[in-house]
């Protein structure tokens, strides 16, 4: 395969030329180790050429990525390792965090950045070891650099990594040869106020969610859809969530799942005490509004699990259609329902297909 690779549009449809992206997906060679000397060797990604450790940090090239590991195992260590070796036999420059750096073998990178907006910008893509937290983490550096990421699970469900661990020296590969291509999926920017005065705001992947800040206190909240109320009721929180989001916290509370390229709101109390309180799917171009009630107690605002913000009692919480995407490296060109069916092994014993014409 050759010339651009082409990418659906989010939004539209169309299509969407991503420049430079030539040549088949290689494999990865093996690797292995220098028991008697300590001196760890790794095939060359793609000649299967031995490389020194020593070398990675000085591979030379106008190609740089940010690694992004979950430290906390040291087997993930010993896997970030082996991908700096395989990237750089390629000479491609890794860049790592600055909490990260500690746990991992100096020689193997060529540059540490802080976790802030400027950490992935000017690099290729965001390479992601770990869960779909560790990504969630990887996805507030790349998205304010506007880069792609790249997500291979080294956790459990891993819904959102593109590469599951027995799959890594493809993926390597691929991004060495530049043989993928990039999807935008939605995001939420979300807004807090109180009497109109708006004290903090952030966005999200997945979800926003308004939830009871004590664990024995009720939350009281009215819905909101596009300025109308919908309904009012006390539960122990409100998710508002992206088709992105509707597979993690939202699917948990009861909400439905909807294909990434189905451009929607979701809306999913949780624990909710009323008889109308069932999931809402509503436009993306809709404002979703929680309000809290005034003479009720305070909650907290959570961003995909990882940004809280207090709420005060009569704070009222706007999400909408966020403006800057999320892009997501796509190796595979098979359909959502199968990586449904594969993540949650979903029992499809019987199926018989289409009948034959």
């Amino acid at each position: 395969m050759t010339g651009d690779a082409m990418t659906g549009d989010a939004m539209t449809g169309d299509a969407v030329t991503r420049p430079g992206a030539t040549g088949d997906a290689g494999t990865g060679a093996g690797a292995g180790s220098d028991a008697g000397t300590g001196g760890v060797v790794a095939g060359d990604a793609v000649t299967g050429d031995a490389v020194p450790c020593e070398a990675v940090a000085g591979a030379v090239g106008d190609r740089e990525i940010l690694l992004v590991v979950h430290t906390g195992r040291p087997s993930n260590v010993l896997v970030a390792q082996e991908v700096a070796r395989r990237f750089a036999a390629a000479g491609v420059r890794l860049r790592v965090l600055k909490d990260e750096a500690a746990e991992l073998d100096r020689s193997c990178y060529a540059q540490v950045v802080t976790a802030d907006d400027n950490a992935a910008e000017g690099t290729e893509l965001v390479f992601v070891l770990g869960g779909d937290g560790t990504l969630l983490r990887a996805a507030e550096l790349a998205r304010a650099a506007g880069v792609p990421v790249l997500g291979v699970n080294l956790g459990r469900v891993g819904f959102l990594a593109e590469a599951d661990s027995d799959a890594l020296f493809e993926a390597i590969a691929h991004v060495i040869e530049r043989t993928y291509e990039v999807e935008e999926r939605m995001t939420v920017d979300i807004t807090a106020s109180v009497d109109g005065e708006e004290f903090a705001g952030t966005w999200a992947l997945n979800e926003a969610s308004v939830e009871k800040s004590s664990r024995e206190r009720i939350l009281d909240v009215v819905v909101e859809v596009d300025g109308r109320p919908v309904s009012a009721f006390g539960c122990d929180g409100v998710l508002v969530a992206t088709p992105t989001g509707s597979t993690a916290y939202a699917f948990s509370a009861g909400g439905p799942v909807v294909w990434p390229d189905v451009h929607a709101l979701l809306v999913v109390p949780s624990n909710a005490h009323a008889l109308f309180a069932r999931p809402l799917v509503v436009s993306p171009t809709s404002v979703v509004a929680l309000e809290i009630d005034p003479g009720g107690h305070p909650a907290v605002l959570c961003a995909d699990g990882r940004r809280t913000i207090g709420l005060p009692a009569g704070a009222r919480v706007e999400v909408r259609g966020g403006a800057t995407p999320l892009r997501l490296v796509r190796l595979r060109e098979g359909p959502f329902t199968d990586r449904l069916v594969e993540k949650f092994s979903l029992p499809v014993q019987g199926w018989r297909g289409p009948l034959a014409e």
